[in-house]
This record gives structure tokens, sequence and C-alpha cells, in this order.
């Protein structure tokens, strides 16, 4: 039930989730005849999505997540290198083959670590949250499929196949450590969720060095707002994009609050 609430409840704190909400209310007010009071939600509504698909807002926001572990110099060697889910769409027809999403990254800098030598064994960690109760193949088998094409033996993998939270990530991949003997890690998840993920997995005692990837924002990006006043009239002007990546930094900020509530980080 945690888990079903944890993704119903904060849709409704997301830029469209609240400006539906808003919206609902200015049509009950309608029905009831309230056509001046129908207009503020309206256009609180109106402001909200103007103000969360804003490219400045946006990269602003991006920025105060993404930027909190930049590495230093080189990354360090480590035991293991672990590689969060997230990553990857299941092989369903048409597809194909095993394909990524927006946070394919992690899989592609996983084993670009490792086959820098930075650790000789991977642990890839995600389930599936299947609500249909298919039982399909979890992300981790997802990430081995894509890590083998990428010249990474099996011998170097090891699965972690049932976490479906961040948290349940943590407490799993711990389990391995201490069966496997593992004491330092190189976490690698997408740099927006970095912040959360290495707060959870050290609340745990796990020595884990951050190795963000997956960035949203990069110097070009600042440079860019700073160009010329018409770029940056621009990027006042409404993005579907924009609407996305600030959804994704509220969800997080939502996610830290949760979890500090619940003791998790």
């Amino acid at each position: 039930m945690f888990l079903f609430l944890s993704k119903l409840l904060p849709l409704f704190l997301y830029p469209l989730g609240l400006a539906c909400l808003l919206l609902l209310l200015a049509l009950g007010l309608m029905f009831w005849r309230r056509p001046r009071l129908a207009m503020i939600p309206v256009g609180l509504a109106l402001l909200l999505l103007l103000i969360s698909s804003n490219g400045w807002v946006s990269i602003s926001l991006l920025k105060s997540l993404e930027f909190q572990h930049l590495p230093s110099g080189e990354l360090p060697k480590a035991d293991a290198i672990v590689v969060l889910g997230g990553a990857t769409r299941p092989a369903f027809a048409p597809r194909p083959w095993v394909e990524v999403n927006e946070a394919g990254d992690r899989v592609l800098y996983g084993a670009k670590l490792y086959r820098e030598g930075k650790a000789p064994r991977l642990i890839l960690s995600g389930g599936r949250v299947d609500w249909q109760g298919n039982n399909d193949a979890p992300e981790s088998a997802d990430m081995v499929e894509l890590m083998k094409k990428m010249g990474v033996p099996d011998a170097a993998m090891i699965q972690e196949p049932t976490s479906r939270t961040t948290r349940e990530n943590a407490v799993n991949v711990k389990q391995i450590m201490q069966a496997q003997g593992i004491s330092k890690i190189l976490l690698v998840t997408s740099a927006v969720h970095m912040p959360r993920s290495l707060r959870i997995f050290q609340k745990l005692g796990i020595d884990a060095i951050p190795a963000p990837t997956d960035f949203l924002v990069s110097d070009r990006d600042l440079e860019a707002l700073q160009a010329s006043p018409q770029s940056l009239a621009l990027s006042f002007l409404p993005e579907a994009e924009q609407l996305s990546n600030i959804t994704r930094v509220i969800k997080e900020y939502v996610g830290m609050v949760i979890y500090w509530l619940r003791g998790w980080i």
C-alpha cells in the first residue's frame, strides 16, 4: 500500500496534477454559478503551468540538485559499482530489444566505469513495479542484457532484482555487500536523483562514492541563459520538456521529505 500511495499522492503535488485540481475546482464553482470565484483557480492554474514550464526556472531548480555531488577529479577505485534501475524499457512488442529511457545513461556510465577498471564487479539494482502481476523480467536483467553487449562479462555482474524503490535498492545492495565482502562502492544514478540516493545509502552505513550521470543541465545551458537578452526571453516561454524536468525536481524534493519523515535519510 505504501508503494501505491507513494506513486499516487504526489501526482497531485506536481504542476500538471495540481493544475488539473484547480481547473476541477473552477468547474465546480461554475456549476454553482460563481463565475467570478472560478476565475481565481483558473488564473492560479495558468500561472502554475507558466512557471513550471519556464526554462529559466527549470534550469535553476535542476542545478540545485544536479550540482550537489559533482566529482572534484577522477573517480577513485572501489570494490563494486552499483547501478540503480529506472533506466530501461522492457522488450515488449513492437520493441525489437531492451531499450533505454532518458535515464539510460546510468547503464552506459556503469559499463564505462567497469571497463576503465574502477571496480571488478557491478551490482545492478532494480526490480519492476508491475501492477498487472505478470512477473516480467526485472530491470536488473535488462541492464545485464545491455551491458553484455558492451563487453561486460556475466561473471562481473551481480543482479539485485527485487527492489522497487530507492530505499529498497539500498537495503538489498547492503545485503549483497555484506555477503560478498564489499566495503566501498561507486554509486551510479541520475544526477537529479543522486542527493536523495546518496543520503539513503549513507544512512545505512554504506561507504558510497557518488558517480552521477544523466545530467539534464550543462555548463553550456547556463551560459546560454546569459548569452543574450533574446535567449533569456525565449527561456521564459512555456515548454513541455521543462514541465517534465521541474516535475522530476519536485519528485525528488517530495521524496526527500517523505524519506526524512520515515527516518530513511
